[in-house]
């Protein structure tokens, strides 16, 4: 492993001199020197003051983070890194541990802590919020850096960035973002709550600078002019994933790259593969040099994006404006196709912010000498100045374009320029009191006792007071607040979840004697990850696993308190209207009638009635759920019932630009049915539906999985941060029958699946064959005589009983697996094999009991398999060898 440089702390009780020596060695170190604001934040650290750091990107904000990391480990002290999304707290916590060693750094995620007690701790703003809630100024917090501080006023986020800024009184805080604007509101309001100076420190100067223009021809050819003139790789920034996609797809037309460089990029991609309905077109569009770059897109097409893109081998990147926040793509053009956008409720003026935002990612420090930014002007008035050309030239007059009349307003180039030249709009807190709030604040350490009675300090109720007093909104904002707070703590003891305990002294308490504190009852449950989680353990045992539908209802449950995909829903909604027309139009129904109906259609919701009325009773008993709501609906459920591969439900609904949102949807899904289920609820069939839906998953991209497992097995994420070989995952699939069998009951059925649907690639990725004898060609011609038979093969629920799959052993870590293919037609009567047919399973797979064969079994069509587990085992990859199908 390499030397940590910031490993060897000087003595305690060391100068500030000796410590901003050792510092300045450090960056000399690096080869670097500092830049004057960054030399100005670093003497006011050592001063002890807060800092609000505002330069632009590139300028070495990382660097003045690291020094006041640094000051706090040679003080004895902790210290804290935020930043808004997850990917950036990995990157820097990778960062961390190579300037001080792993053993001094810790990470805290919604899922799992690694290194919990290292002096450096990184997590995102909202985990940060929850400590600060619950601790206070009691926290592990000697020092904050909070990166990307400009999300402060983010509408939906902001409050997560306020909340330590009021709390952690005895914090010293580096803020720091490229867009701040005006802050001294807030750096008046943190000295006012800390005591302690804040110094804000502005840099202006660009280490690579820009140039700015506003274009007035269309796309393609502004693109090819830069190409031309040596400015790519380009970031075209699109608004939406369709216009991002659909913005790579219209540069095909261009010839962007050198035969070497369509050489170099089909070598780069030889070995991945491409093998859902969207890979061949992203296949085709790298290429050509163009990647794709938008949540819509799998997680390893992204990372396959960024990598290429990394080595220079890509000429433009289409994304969406959300590029850039934690990755790092390498650009030295951005293109904007459009200076408004869809704010969540109208479609507006890009702010100074989002301008200089995305702006700020053109220029590659140590590549190039200068960066660009282009502005595309709106379409139509590209056109409309063509069509002038034209008429100038003598050519006949034609009708103007006119604007479009969604998805736009106007903007021009004098819009560019008071973007160009403007500064961020100043930030804006956000700041609402809701139930969860009061009850994490109340879950603080308990006052201290005087003689059994407790004593009240600044606690419970005098605490939530002083929170709101303390919050960045005017004196009107503050009463509405205050009253809400009162609302609120009245509805949670009318709840019994609050209660008012005897208090030997109130001297900061408005009612004397008394003293609000949680119900215990509560404190247990309202540490689980989910906040509807409480809905879903309490309905389950309302639920009869009698019934056969039982494993899918758990399932309908989980995904109640899901968020909801509005891509895949809206497509849902889509294709029953689809269906509802042709039907409505084969009853002789008139149009408007169509239409009324049509109004009706809603996604998929199995249970919604029961959901619905078991959550209302819930909401009623545990005020504190807020405004969360549950949303029934059937994606997963949808998906297991069709027995429906991942491709086959991508390509149903059309969903090929939309494949990432789908898969972190089944992600989420897999991960809440693990996580949040209790044991008790989970028999064999819900393990069986548990088991097929990872399975399914991991087939897709096995990486947001990966991340998950990994962070509740933090060895791994230790191994690289120490830049040693990760442990090797010795995992005995075997040693749990029932989990061993159903995960083969899982890789069979998928199978099964691929089979159905003649999907022979699908069918080859999902057994165990390093020899490659099953080729697509031989799955469709060794099926081919059960299709002329039968037409196609049953993959409604009566398939996947039980009773169609056998386990034996045959031999040490060795079984043979068989699958049933049943037709439509076929009589479902292997009575002996379904009597008590799970626990012969289960004797079998375990090696106990005989390997009878089903009486009438022999004229059957079925999978014939093996399971071999002696020697090296690869656990994430399929188990089952396919040996042949047939009778």
């Amino acid at each position: 492993m390499p030397d940590a440089p910031l490993a060897n702390l000087p003595p305690p009780g060391a100068s500030s001199d000796e410590l901003l020596t050792r510092f300045l060695d450090y960056v000399a170190a690096q080869g670097l020197q500092l830049y004057p604001a960054q030399e100005e934040a670093l003497l006011e650290l050592l001063d002890g003051k807060h800092v609000v750091l505002s330069t632009p990107t590139g300028s070495g904000k990382s660097l003045v983070a690291i020094a006041l990391h640094y000051l706090a480990l040679a003080r004895g002290q902790t210290s804290v890194y935020t930043s808004p999304i997850k990917a950036l707290v990995n990157e820097k916590f990778f960062a961390l541990c190579d300037a001080f060693g792993p053993a001094k750094v810790g990470m805290l995620t919604g899922d799992a802590s690694i290194n919990r007690d290292a002096p450096i701790l990184c997590c995102t703003a909202e985990i940060l919020a929850n400590v600060a809630l619950r601790e206070g100024a009691a926290a592990r917090a000697d020092a904050v850096v909070m990166d990307e501080f400009h999300y402060f006023a983010d509408r939906d986020r902001g409050m997560a960035w306020q909340i330590p800024l009021l709390l952690l009184e005895k914090t010293q805080f580096l803020l720091m973002s490229a867009t701040l604007g005006d802050t001294s509101t807030l750096e008046a309001e943190l000295a006012k709550v800390t005591g302690r100076a804040v110094s804000a420190v502005r840099g202006a100067t660009r280490p690579v600078p820009l140039h700015f223009s506003y274009a007035t021809t269309p796309l393609h050819e502004t693109i090819g002019d830069l190409v031309s003139a040596n400015r790519a790789p380009i970031y075209v920034v699109n608004f939406t994933q369709r216009a991002a996609a659909d913005t790579a797809q219209a540069m095909t037309s261009l010839n962007l790259t050198t035969r070497d460089e369509k050489d170099a990029l089909r070598e780069a991609l030889f070995d991945f593969r491409f093998d859902t309905p969207h890979g061949k077109e992203l296949q085709r569009l790298l290429r050509a040099g163009i990647g794709v770059h938008h949540a819509g897109l799998l997680p390893k097409y992204r990372r396959l994006v960024e990598k290429l893109a990394q080595a220079n081998k890509l000429k433009l990147v289409s994304g969406t404006d959300t590029l850039g926040v934690g990755v790092n793509v390498p650009l030295r053009t951005v293109l904007f196709t459009q200076l408004c956008k869809f704010d969540g409720e109208k479609v507006v003026v890009l702010s100074s912010r989002d301008f200089h935002q995305i702006a700020g990612r053109a220029g590659r420090r140590g590549f190039d000498a200068e960066g660009f930014v282009v502005a595309e002007a709106p379409e139509h008035v590209i056109e409309n100045l063509a069509l002038a050309r034209k008429e100038a030239a003598g050519k006949k007059k034609a009708p103007r374009k006119k604007p479009p009349t969604k998805g736009y307003v106007h903007f021009d180039e004098a819009t560019f320029e008071r973007l160009r030249a403007g500064t961020p709009e100043p930030l804006v807190g956000r700041f609402e009191v809701t139930h969860g709030l009061v009850l994490s604040l109340l879950q603080r350490r308990g006052p201290a006792e005087v003689e059994g009675v407790p004593v009240a300090d600044e606690s419970g109720y005098a605490r939530l007071l002083t929170l709101i007093s303390r919050a960045h909104e005017t004196d009107y904002a503050k009463r509405k607040l205050k009253r809400r707070a009162a609302t609120l703590v009245r509805q949670l003891r009318k709840a019994e979840l609050v209660r008012v305990v005897s208090v030997a002294g109130t001297t900061s308490m408005r009612r004397r004697g008394s003293l609000l504190e949680v119900s215990p009852d509560l404190q247990k449950e309202f540490s689980l990850h989910h906040t509807l989680s409480l809905w879903l353990v309490d309905t389950l045992p309302k639920l009869d696993p009698a019934l056969e539908t039982y494993p899918l209802d758990v399932l309908s449950l989980v995904e109640s308190i899901l968020e909801s995909p509005k891509i895949v829903l809206l497509k849902q909604v889509d294709k029953a209207k689809g269906e509802k027309v042709a039907e409505l139009k084969a009853q002789g129904m008139e149009y408007e009638e169509r239409m009324a109906e049509l109004e009706k259609v809603e996604h998929p919701k199995p249970l919604g009635d029961f959901v619905y009325a078991t959550f209302n009773a819930f909401a009623e008993r545990h005020p504190w759920v807020g405004a969360e709501n549950v949303r029934p609906k059937s994606i997963a459920r949808e998906l297991a019932e069709k027995a429906a591969t991942f491709n086959e439900y991508v390509r149903d609904y059309q969903l090929e630009r939309s494949e990432g949102v789908l898969l972190r949807y089944l992600s989420d899904a897999w991960r809440t049915l693990t996580q949040s289920v209790p044991e008790r609820h989970r028999d064999e069939r819900v393990l069986d539906l548990l088991e097929w839906l990872r399975v399914s998953v991991r087939a897709v991209d096995a990486s947001l999985l990966e991340e998950w497992e990994q962070l509740r097995n933090p060895e791994a994420i230790l191994a690289r941060a120490e830049h040693r070989p990760p442990p090797v995952r010795k995992v005995d699939v075997a040693a749990d029958p029932r989990a061993f069998l159903a995960r083969v009951r899982a890789e069979l059925h998928r199978l099964v699946a691929a089979v159905a649907a003649r999907d022979w690639e699908e069918a080859a990725a999902c057994i165990k064959d390093p020899d490659g004898a099953w080729t697509p060609e031989r799955f469709a011609a060794e099926t081919a005589a059960f299709f002329e038979e039968h037409g196609r093969v049953d993959t409604t629920p009566r398939a996947r009983l039980a009773e169609h799959t056998r386990l034996v052993p045959d031999g040490p870590r060795r079984w043979l697996a068989t699958q049933r293919l049943l037709a439509p037609d076929t009589a479902n009567d292997l009575s002996g094999e379904a009597q008590g047919g799970r626990e012969a399973q289960l004797r079998r797979a375990a090696g106990e009991g005989e390997a009878d064969v089903p009486e009438g079994s022999a004229d059957l069509w079925m999978l014939d398999c093996e399971v071999d587990l002696a020697g090296d085992v690869d656990a994430d990859r399929p188990l089952i060898a396919l040996r042949r199908i047939g009778m």
